[in-house]
């Protein structure tokens, strides 16, 4: 078992040098661009959002309201900026999960490679898929899971658990549900609260979310990112930005997610389901009515 970690470890450290190769030429190549204003702005947001990135609450969202907000990137650059530059990050933080949470060799790569094959499989069946219907269904589900943790943590119901690992039919439901989150990811559709919700209701720890998400997107990242940047689609030195600054807040973040009492943990989870449901039903909300005014 542990050889099989060892190995996801391998591939994911290949792909990650094949990753930054392309990165680093395509920077050094363009350094004459002139010098973006804000960098400070820049580097904090990196760090801010990659920090919360680590908690499980997730970065894009963040990251794409400041970019906006402050007028720093361009919009169409805002996708392939983000990408690209929290790919590192990312990528950091599955080798930490991977190393410090003790959770079951089967669960985390039969997870990881389900949802990376969702991305790739099932991206093209997810993009003919209504966004906002999509949008709708998950905030509603994610929001009854969060009423149902809420309920444990209150003790008004027995849910959760301490598990590392799962087996039989709780292992194939959560194999199957991860390809449908990769899926999702490739439209918008986030893949960290979902699977916290999913490890939360199987009974599994929920510190073992953390290496489920992180080495899942992370191999979803390394393989989408490259195309930003041969399409030349990205902010260069935003993305640079994120990946140093960002890169030192998950640092900051592991820390305290692995020194965190397992209640607190309970709670951040149960926060994050709800914040997920909550900005996924605003999201659907905004496209139909966006959707409604054009028509």
């Amino acid at each position: 078992m542990h050889g099989m970690i060892l190995l996801l470890k391998a591939i994911l450290g290949i792909l990650t040098g094949l990753f930054s190769f392309t990165y680093l030429r395509d920077v050094l190549r363009n350094r004459s661009e002139k010098p973006a204003k804000a960098i400070p702005a820049r580097l904090g947001i990196g760090f801010a959002t990659n920090f919360l990135d680590t908690l499980g609450i997730g970065s894009f969202a963040q990251q794409t309201a400041l970019f906006k907000f402050f007028r720093l990137v361009d919009d169409r650059l805002i996708p392939g900026t983000m990408n690209v530059g929290d790919t590192i990050p990312t990528v950091i933080q599955a080798f930490i999960f991977m190393t410090v949470v003790d959770i079951d060799k089967i669960t985390l790569i039969s997870v990881a490679a389900s949802a990376s094959l969702g991305a790739l499989l099932g991206a093209g069946i997810v993009a003919r898929l209504s966004r906002p219907r999509i949008q709708t269904g998950m905030g509603i589900g994610l929001m009854l899971v969060g009423f149902l943790i809420l309920s444990g943590l209150l003790n008004l119901l027995p849910l959760g658990g301490e598990a590392t690992g799962l087996a039989g039919w709780k292992l194939m439901l959560i194999v199957v549900m991860s390809f449908v989150f990769g899926a999702l990811q490739t439209i918008g559709v986030g893949f960290y609260a979902p699977c916290m919700a999913m490890v939360f209701a199987l009974g599994m720890n929920p510190l073992t979310a953390f290496p489920l998400m992180m080495t899942s997107t992370a191999l979803l990242m390394l393989a989408g990112s490259s195309q930003f940047i041969k399409k030349n689609s990205y902010d260069r030195q935003t993305a640079v930005a994120l990946s140093v600054a960002g890169a030192a807040g998950v640092l900051v973040a592991a820390f305290v997610v692995k020194s965190l009492p397992l209640i607190v943990l309970k709670w951040i989870v149960c926060a994050v389901v709800f914040y997920t449901s909550g900005s996924m039903l605003r999201s659907a909300r905004t496209t139909i009515k966006t959707d409604h005014s054009v028509n």
